[in-house]
């Protein structure tokens, strides 16, 4: 296998999801406090869990980059100061900034910290890149507005600057996220991180009098008029390395542990395939195609495109629906697996699982494992942790039952389970 040097940044909503990432091949990971970052509403750290996470990344040769990329109005300047304070105690790899005084800020207190440009500040050319390098960025997040080739001209035009894209994930029907609708509507800033996705409702045109207005629609048949599909680049990826693209970026801290697990093992897989000399192109394909599959019909997405980057169009909007559901739904995440001598059959590894959603003898079960190692199997016995007998049924409600089930090898921790539901 040729040495990839592409390296792939999985978010993380807590510490959990920083752990799943890493266990399913996130060569990094980013992250932030909701006060600032771009994910003030489901966004579960702390500095006691930054702190956690950043070392638990040191400890196994990965990367920890922390998110300080709102744009801060006057009264947040004392704030970020002293948030930047702390944060030089805690030792991240690299601070992700959208606003340019908060650069000078970071500059003036911790000056051997690596910046990278955050995507919210929609960087599109290769002056503007240079003119972010001369400021002290040592890593663009380019707006995912370009092109291919117009990326490939700004790696040539400041080949010192790092460039990092998004590959996969929600998009935004506003320029690089750059929204006020959110404000507008219901004084919730998506540029201080509180968007309330007002490009996702349903929406129906009504007369009033002599005007006609938009207004929030209840029922399913509304019209999604802002909505965009999600960005899907796994095909894309042995381009995109032959660009030269320094990191591609996944999208997602709100997202489960599941969405994660499944999203970044594909994801590692295909930068593996795509970077090895010894799979022919037929095979790279076939492999690509299959990747993308799982991704079209194991998770919920709003339907998938390539936005700017290979084609330009009307195609990226969703006008159907807020997302399509899939036939598979997410279970268990395993928590630990051990050699049980006391089995006489195959199935020797007694695998802990923390149950999610309902599970039943008989179901049809896949077991995803890094490096997108799918199992599949038809669940014919499992056992309640607390009581050690054997059970029909298990449910995901109150805080999760936890159940074993026996396997003919070691799971990987943090592995995940889903069933189909139809």
């Amino acid at each position: 296998m040729k040495k990839n040097k592409v390296e792939l940044l999985a978010p993380a909503g807590n510490l959990q999801k920083l752990k799943t990432a890493f266990a399913f091949g996130a060569d990094a990971v980013y992250f932030g406090l909701p006060d600032f970052s771009l994910r003030v509403r489901i966004n579960d750290f702390s500095l006691k869990d930054m702190k956690k996470g950043i070392e638990y990344a040191h400890s196994i040769g990965k990367k920890a980059y922390v998110t300080v990329n709102i744009f801060a109005h006057n009264t947040h300047l004392s704030k970020v100061k002293k948030h930047i304070e702390k944060l030089k105690t805690l030792n991240p790899d690299a601070l992700f900034v959208s606003d340019p005084g908060i650069i000078y800020l970071i500059k003036e207190i911790w000056p051997e910290i690596k910046i990278s440009l955050s995507t919210q500040a929609n960087c599109t050319n290769w002056m503007s890149a240079q003119m972010y390098k001369d400021m002290g960025v040592k890593r663009v997040i380019l707006g995912r507005e370009l092109a291919l080739k117009e990326i490939k001209e700004i790696i040539t035009k400041v080949p010192d600057l790092e460039i990092e894209t998004f590959v996969h994930g929600a998009l935004c029907m506003a320029y690089s996220g750059r929204c006020f609708l959110s404000k507008q509507l219901i004084d919730r800033d998506a540029n201080l991180g509180d968007c309330a996705q007002p490009c996702r409702w349903e929406y129906e045109i009504k007369p009033r009098g002599h005007d006609t207005n938009f207004v929030l629609g209840e029922d399913k048949n509304g019209s999604y008029i802002f909505n965009s599909l999600d960005l899907c680049l796994i095909k894309r990826i042995p381009e995109m390395i032959s660009a030269k693209i320094k990191a591609f970026k996944i999208e997602g801290r709100a997202k489960s542990v599941y969405y994660l697990a499944n999203v970044v093992g594909v994801y590692r897989r295909a930068i593996d395939i795509s970077s090895s000399s010894t799979i022919s192109a037929k095979d790279r394909k076939k492999e690509l195609d299959y990747l993308y599959k799982e991704l079209e019909t194991k998770l919920f997405h709003r339907g998938y495109t390539e936005g700017f980057m290979f084609k330009q169009g009307r195609e990226a909007q969703n006008l159907s629906n807020d997302n399509n559901k899939p036939n598979w739904e997410f279970c268990g995440q395993i928590i630990s697996s051990e050699l049980d001598n006391n089995m006489k059959n195959k199935d020797k590894y007694k695998t802990e699982i923390k149950v999610h959603n309902t599970l039943k003898k008989g179901d049809t079960l896949e077991l995803i494992m890094p490096g997108y190692e799918v199992l599949k199997f038809k669940l014919k016995r499992m056992l309640d942790k607390d009581s050690q007998e054997e059970i029909i049924e298990a449910h995901g409600g109150g805080g999760g039952q936890t159940v074993y089930m026996y396997f003919d090898k070691e799971i990987p921790k943090l592995s995940v389970l889903r069933r189909k539901i139809n």
